[in-house]
């Protein structure tokens, strides 16, 4: 049993690292691309309609989404709301399953 407990730790960390390493190349890409877009915008129209900034709203949004999910920033929930939800109704769960 605690063999499957450590891997069970493993794969929730690998898991975890991957969701890092994703949220990370997401900003990179959001920074190249928006100072592209921003190049572009310059080098079109100087300044005049900085149309780049709606697609840094659009996409800043989203990766702030991502950064919530990833760092487990959820202001609702807290940290491991899912796993104390689920232990809970387990236990509830155990409760009934003796009564009956």
């Amino acid at each position: 049993m605690e063999t499957s407990e450590k891997d069970n730790k493993y794969f929730r960390a690998k898991d975890k690292v991957e969701a890092i390493k994703k949220f990370y190349t997401s900003l990179l890409s959001y920074i190249f691309f928006i100072g592209l877009l921003a190049g572009i915008n310059y080098w079109t129209d100087e300044w005049r309609y900085p149309w780049f900034l709606w697609a840094a709203f659009g996409w800043g949004i989203g990766l702030v989404f991502q950064a919530i999910k990833t760092f487990s920033l959820s202001p609702f929930f807290g940290r491991d709301w899912e796993e104390r939800k689920i232990k809970e109704y387990m236990q509830e769960d155990e409760k009934q399953q003796r009564w009956k």
